[in-house]
């Protein structure tokens, strides 16, 4: 007799993922649906007893759910009033990204500093051109604002390039790894770091206490040269501030994965602005085998712990939101 229904709903999933999700459901004893439609998981999820997708909407149309795993890091719309029943568990796939949004990260700061998107311009223009200043992440200060999985890895991928130190930024303060960061402050700090920031990098969760953190006060604080690369959250970033300083020229340059309204609306003016290289909110998604496999193979784990009555090695803190 089945336990219950497991509802996937993750059209990126290839063959061997699903494979493996579906050996794992029925060794324990449930049954499971895999839906790629929308609309489809929405008929499928209303007897669900477990969810695992990236759709937020789904929970609210499951009443006797008791477990979502968002396929995703970041769980804000999960938390919203109403998007889950009250007794719900919530696990997320944080840990399953770092590869691919580090290295995302990584390319945005190495195309600022060399100053590619110009020379793209110039080349688009028919221009013939090699003398644009650039700069180097060789002897630059760095300051990596969010020091979890993704943080943790783009410090580690920099470290490559000799900067003279890479400063970690998060709530406790509190050291996470030994080795990735040349020293780490909370975050009721990160005014006293941003003047002597070259490169700054933010990797933060969508809360209440990351809210428009890099306001227009810090903005100002960063030196003209400085560069701001997030992948976090776009509303981490007060966006009109840093639109109207890259503008303004008092920071060199900005590269952006997320924006506080996604799609950028037309007519904002994030799309004009002097120095931001914009992506698509591309860095993470289910791109890389890497990422796919993680992400089931964290599906899979908490659910041999949610069957056996452990508790989700994933799971997700309501009140700090990650």
């Amino acid at each position: 007799m089945s336990l219950g229904k497991i509802v996937v709903a993750i059209k990126a999933l290839e063959d061997s993922q699903r494979q493996m999700i579906r050996e794992t459901a029925e060794k324990l004893g449930y049954s499971i649906v895999f839906c790629d439609d929308s609309a489809e998981a929405a008929r499928e999820a209303q007897d669900a007893e477990i969810i695992y997708s990236y759709d937020s909407s789904l929970g609210a149309k499951a009443p006797g759910l008791k477990w979502f795993h968002a396929a995703s890091a970041g769980v804000d719309n999960f938390l919203k009033p109403g998007a889950l029943p009250l007794d719900c568990l919530l696990s997320n796939s944080a840990g399953a990204y770092g590869v691919a949004v580090s290295e995302h990260g990584v390319t945005l700061t190495l195309m600022l500093l060399r100053r590619i998107p110009d020379y793209m311009e110039n080349v688009r223009a028919h221009i013939w051109r090699a003398d644009l200043p650039v700069k180097s992440l060789t002897g630059s200060r760095i300051t990596v604002l969010g020091t979890g999985d993704i943080g943790g890895n783009y410090a580690k991928r920099v470290r490559g390039f000799a900067p003279e130190c890479i400063i970690g930024v998060n709530r406790s303060g509190q050291v996470r790894e030994e080795g990735v960061f040349d020293r780490v402050i909370p975050q009721d700090q990160l005014s006293e770091v941003l003047p002597e920031t070259d490169i700054l990098f933010m990797a933060l969760p969508g809360t209440r206490d990351t809210l428009k953190m890099l306001d227009a006060e810090k903005i100002a604080l960063l030196p003209e040269h400085a560069i701001v690369v997030n992948v976090g959250r776009g509303n981490s970033i007060d966006q009109t501030a840093l639109v109207e300083a890259l503008n303004e020229g008092r920071i060199a340059g900005a590269g952006l994965d997320v924006f506080e309204v996604e799609p950028i609306p037309e007519g904002d003016p994030a799309w004009t602005a002097k120095n931001l290289l914009i992506t698509t909110h591309t860095a993470g998604q289910m791109t890389l085998v890497n990422t796919r496999n993680k992400n089931a193979q964290m599906f899979c784990e908490d659910l041999k712990n949610y069957s056996e009555g452990r508790t989700l090695r994933h799971l997700v803190d309501r009140a700090l939101g990650y």
